[in-house]
């Protein structure tokens, strides 16, 4: 599975293309704290928003270590969407360390 840097993200959210940052947390640890733009869509909701995610060209999906869930929805996501899917390394963590 395809994971992206946290400097490949940054690029990407610089660009012109057309993504989406989807945290697959919880609510509750979404509020906590996420990475700006990203949207919540918990793991369980993934399959009924299908159609949303197939508009875009690139997916990244984020967690709180990254790896773990992010790595998981980005594997269903790839088998259930047109665009690319990435799962960020070291997620919302690593994010915000030594930004």
């Amino acid at each position: 599975m395809n994971q992206i840097l946290k400097i490949e993200l940054k690029r990407l959210i610089n660009s012109d293309e057309k993504f989406i940052l989807i945290d697959v947390r919880s609510y509750e640890e979404y509020i906590i704290s996420h990475i700006p733009n990203s949207i919540n869509i918990p793991m369980e909701k993934l399959e009924e928003n299908l159609n949303l995610l197939n508009e875009f060209d690139k997916i990244v999906t984020i967690c709180g270590k990254g790896g773990g869930r992010s790595e998981k929805a980005a594997i269903y996501l790839k088998e259930h969407v047109k665009g690319e899917v990435y799962f960020l390394e070291g997620g919302t963590i690593n994010w915000y360390n030594s930004l």
